[in-house]
């Protein structure tokens, strides 16, 4: 093969993959069909929000403070609640599912805070749900906690605790799950378009048997490469800037960030995930081997390992090693942060400098396994 790199005819060879694409249905499918599909469903069907779960409330006492806290549980904005005079009939609902806890106002609620005693109260979760349950321990106390401090100030009675905890979330102070969700999803999108697509149209070349003859004529194989990644590189560019404008405007997540850190953020993903799946359409030759392949590599461990749905600390150390071989690890943090947070170039240039040695490595071993096949 020709080693040298003409313009005129890298033009002519981008022009002929470029106008191959649009015409290919099946690439415009993947390309902006699929994406709103997954934005949909994840902007959509996927909450991790605790707002308005299912809690019984178990009320024994007829005191005025034990009516006053069973109010603000009914009137506090995270919890659904079914009022009860006895534990039992909840600790029914719980077994079934019904309800995901009960919080138990004892009979003698009302005397210990009359005579100021120590008193409490009684949460019962769900174990077999441990992060509803940990929710639902956390926000039930955080109600009695507020409606402590406030009974007390009404009363004109001091809080005797040395320490007053205010809590403030940053960023996104209504603690919305699609605002990383939504920034999250882009990041399966692109991995999708670049690895699959890229790997799917290329292994039907291959099976075609058209590759080898593009490869009779004296193009080199830079040029081969550069031709066959720019149009789905401006392809991807454009799905992710569909997402971008439906994740603002249809789900209201805020792009606190500049364009020029989106754009580069993306442009370095898209260099492991194109890489990737010309290495995987050189190795494979097939499309079915080749979509399984790509949904194997990158779709799942994008989806499971990059810590848009776990947080890669949660996750045993094992598998915490393992993420770092995930290109999409990369993406997750920086893409969030620029959408919910803003500009970090302190936070983006080493995720987008560990991008780019991914995309080196895989465009290294798709060239080696493309001249190897061709020879």
């Amino acid at each position: 093969m020709n080693t040298t790199f003409n313009a005129r005819r890298f033009l002519a060879l981008l022009a002929k993959e470029s106008l191959q694409i649009v015409r290919d249905p099946s690439a415009m499918l993947i390309a902006f069909a699929l994406p709103l599909i997954l934005l949909f469903l994840f902007g959509y069907g996927v909450s991790l929000d605790t707002t308005r779960t299912r809690i019984g409330l178990a009320v024994e006492d007829s005191s005025a403070s034990a009516l006053s806290l069973a109010s603000a549980y009914r009137h506090s904005p995270w919890f659904e609640v079914t009022m009860q005079r006895d534990v039992t009939e909840l600790r029914r609902a719980l077994v079934a599912g019904d309800i995901r806890g009960i919080v138990v106002i004892p009979a003698d609620f009302g005397r210990d805070v009359a005579s100021r005693r120590g008193t409490g109260i009684q949460v019962i979760t769900d174990g077999s749900l441990p992060n509803t349950a940990a929710f639902v321990a956390a926000y039930a106390e955080g109600v009695r906690a507020a409606w402590a401090e406030g009974y007390l100030r009404e009363n004109g009675r001091q809080n005797t605790q040395l320490i007053s905890i205010e809590t403030r979330h940053w960023f996104n102070p209504g603690l919305e799950s699609r605002f990383a969700l939504v920034p999250g999803s882009i990041t399966i999108v692109m991995t999708m378009i670049g690895t699959l697509l890229t790997a799917l149209v290329v292994a039907r070349e291959w099976e075609r048997g058209t590759l080898e003859g593009l490869m009779a004529t004296p193009i080199s194989m830079a040029e081969f490469l550069a031709a066959k990644i720019l149009p789905y590189f401006g392809l991807a560019l454009g799905s992710m800037a569909l997402c971008t404008v439906l994740a603002i405007l249809l789900f209201g997540v805020p792009l606190r960030g500049s364009i020029l850190a989106l754009l580069a953020i993306a442009s370095a993903f898209l260099m492991p995930a194109l890489g990737q799946g010309l290495l995987i359409s050189a190795a494979t030759k097939n499309q079915f081997v080749a979509s399984q392949v790509a949904l194997l590599t990158a779709f799942l461990p994008g989806m499971l390992l990059s810590g848009f749905l776990y947080e890669i600390p949660s996750m045993p150390r094992l598998i915490q090693w393992i993420t770092y071989a995930v290109p999409a690890r990369y993406l997750v943090p920086p893409l969030t942060t620029v959408f919910v947070v803003g500009d970090m170039w302190s936070l983006f240039l080493p995720n987008i400098l560990a991008m780019l040695g991914f995309g080196c490595l895989f465009f290294g071993l798709a060239f080696r396994a493309t001249r190897r096949r061709i020879a």
